[in-house]
C-alpha cells in the first residue's frame, strides 16, 4: 500500500497537552502491553506496519511537526512538508508530487489518504488495503470510505450511495447536519465522510495540474504559499462522476476532544493521581511530577502538564478552544528529532530548561547572538563542540558559552541536561546554524 497520513492542526481542544508545535496525535496517552504508552500516531503507524509491513507511508505535515514525527517514528517514514498551512487539496497534491518526484512511486500505483489521528483497529487497515485494491481496478477515479454510522451526528458530512452493496456508486454528498437533518439521512443509508479515499497516483497528478500551476514537487514546494486555500472535497470529490465508495462498520472514532479521548483511554489515571470512592467516570492525565488528588467528582476530566491545568466537566471541555486561543503562554514542552526539552522557569533576564537528548543524536550547531547558556550534565555521557574544540562529558561536568559562540553536545548514552540562558532579549528565534566539521 501507498499512504498518505494527514498530520495537521494545533490540537487546541486538548490543551493543556498539546499546543501550537505538540499537536494532539503526539500526545502520549494509550497503554501498551508491556506498560509503556504510545500516541495515536506512534500507535496508528504500527497497526500499518502490522497489516502491510512493506507499506509506504508518508505524512503530510507543517515544518513544526517534523522533529516530533522523527522522534516519535524515526528516520525512515516519509514526510511531505507544508511550507505554510494552505488546505487539504494544496497538501495531498504537494504529498502526490513527493510520491512521484522524490518516491518514484509509479503513476499507475493506488494511494489512500487518511487522517492520522482516528482511534481505530486492526480491521480498518485491513478495509485500506481493500480500498487500494478497489481503486487499483480503476471502475472509479476516487473510492471513499463510508463509515456505518453509530448515531446521528453533527460533526460529520454525509455520502449517500446508490445501494447497500459493500461498493456502490455515490449518489450524493451531505454538508454536516444539524441532528433531525442526520436522523433523516441515516434512514436513506447515509454514511459518515472519514475524509478517507483511494485513488490512482496518475488521477490525482493530473487533477492537480488542472487546477493549479506547478511544474514537479520542487517547484510545487517553492510556490506552495501562492496556492489557493481550498478544501479536497470541494475542490475535487463534490466535482467527481466517477465516484464509489465501500463500507466499513468496524470501531471508528475522532478523538479530538477530551470527552471522546477519554472514552478510549483503557485506565482512569496517567502519571501520578488519585480518585476516592466516590468519583466516578473521571479521568486524570497528568504530566507533572506533583500528585493530583480527586474527590467526589463525576464525569470529569483533569489534566495537568506545563503548559497549564485543566479541570472540566467531560462535556464541557468540548467547548475549551475559544478560550485556550486567548492564552498567551510560552512553550514549556516540545519533543525535536534529537530528544526533547522542558521548560522549568522563566525569568526577566534568564530561562532555565531541562533537555533530554536520545543516544546518538545531537542539537545542531548552532550560537546565540543575544544570551549566554550554562549546560549542566544530570546523567550520561556526551561530547560537547564548543568553537570546534571537543570535549568528552558526564554527570556533574558544566559548560559555559558565550554570545556568538557556536556549539552543540552529541550523546553517546541518553544525555540529561540543565540548560540556562542568560540575557536581556532571549528569544526562540536568536539563532544561527552552521555546518559542524569534524
Amino acid at each position: 500500500m501507498n499512504l498518505i497520513l494527514l498530520s495537521g492542526g494545533s490540537g487546541k481542544r486538548l490543551w493543556p497537552l498539546s499546543n501550537d508545535i505538540r499537536s494532539k496525535q503526539f500526545i502520549k496517552i494509550f497503554k501498551k502491553e508491556d506498560g509503556t504508552y504510545e500516541s495515536m500516531v506512534q500507535r496508528m503507524y504500527r497497526q500499518i506496519k502490522k497489516v502491510d509491513a512493506d507499506a509506504t507511508v508518508t505524512i503530510a505535515t507543517s515544518k513544526t511537526q517534523v522533529s516530533a514525527i522523527h522522534n516519535q517514528l524515526g528516520s525512515d517514514v516519509g514526510i511531505s512538508v507544508e511550507p505554510c498551512r494552505r488546505d487539504t487539496f494544496p497538501a495531498i497534491a504537494l504529498a502526490a508530487a513527493y510520491l512521484k518526484d522524490v518516491m518514484h512511486v509509479g503513476m499507475d500505483e493506488p494511494v489512500v489518504v487518511c487522517p492520522v489521528d482516528p482511534y481505530v483497529n486492526d480491521d480498518y487497515f485491513e478495509a485500506l488495503k481493500s480500498l487500494s485494491d478497489q481503486a487499483e481496478k480503476g471502475e472509479a477515479n476516487l473510492v471513499l470510505m463510508g463509515i456505518e454510522p453509530t448515531y446521528p451526528s453533527e460533526k460529520y458530512g454525509y455520502i449517500i450511495p446508490m445501494s447497500k452493496d459493500f461498493t456502490a456508486d455515490v449518489k450524493t454528498f451531505k454538508e454536516k447536519p444539524s441532528v433531525e437533518v442526520a436522523e433523516e439521512y441515516i434512514s436513506q443509508g447515509a454514511l459518515w465522510n472519514g475524509g478517507v479515499f483511494a485513488f490512482k497516483l496518475r488521477y490525482l497528478i493530473e487533477k492537480s495540474h488542472e487546477l493549479i500551476s506547478y511544474t514537479d514537487y520542487a517547484d510545487l514546494f517553492n510556490t506552495y504559499g501562492e496556492q489557493p486555500k481550498i478544501s479536497f472535497d470541494y475542490a475535487v470529490v463534490e466535482k467527481e462522476d466517477k465516484i464509489q465508495v465501500q463500507r466499513f462498520a468496524g470501531e471508528w472514532k475522532d478523538l479530538g476532544t477530551w470527552n471522546t479521548l477519554t472514552e478510549a483511554m483503557s485506565e482512569s489515571i496517567i502519571g501520578k493521581g488519585t480518585l476516592n470512592e466516590e468519583c466516578s467516570n473521571v479521568h486524570i492525565v497528568n504530566e507533572m511530577d506533583v500528585p493530583v488528588l480527586a474527590m467526589g467528582l463525576h464525569d470529569v476530566v483533569i489534566s495537568a502538564s506545563p503548559e497549564g491545568i485543566l479541570v472540566s466537566d467531560k462535556e464541557q471541555s468540548s467547548y475549551i478552544k475559544p478560550f485556550v486561543d486567548k492564552f498567551e503562554q510560552q512553550i514549556m514542552f516540545a519533543e525535536k528529532s534529537w530528544g526533547s526539552y522542558k521548560v522549568m522557569d522563566v525569568e526577566e533576564k534568564s530561562m532555565t530548561i531541562k533537555v533530554t537528548l536520545n543516544p546518538g543524536h545531537s542539537m545542531n550547531y548552532h550560537s546565540h547572538k543575544n544570551r549566554d547558556e550554562v549546560w549542566v550534565v544530570l546523567d550520561g555521557t556526551g561530547r560537547t563542540f564548543v568553537d570546534g574544540m571537543v570535549q568528552s562529558v558526564k554527570a556533574g561536568d558544566v559548560i559555559t558559552m558565550s554570545a556568538g559562540c557556536r556549539h552543540t553536545i552529541f550523546a553517546d548514552t541518553e544525555l540529561k541536561l540543565i540548560e540556562v540562558q542568560l540575557g536581556k532579549a532571549i528569544s526562540v528565534s536568536d539563532k544561527q546554524k552552521f555546518e559542524l566539521e569534524l
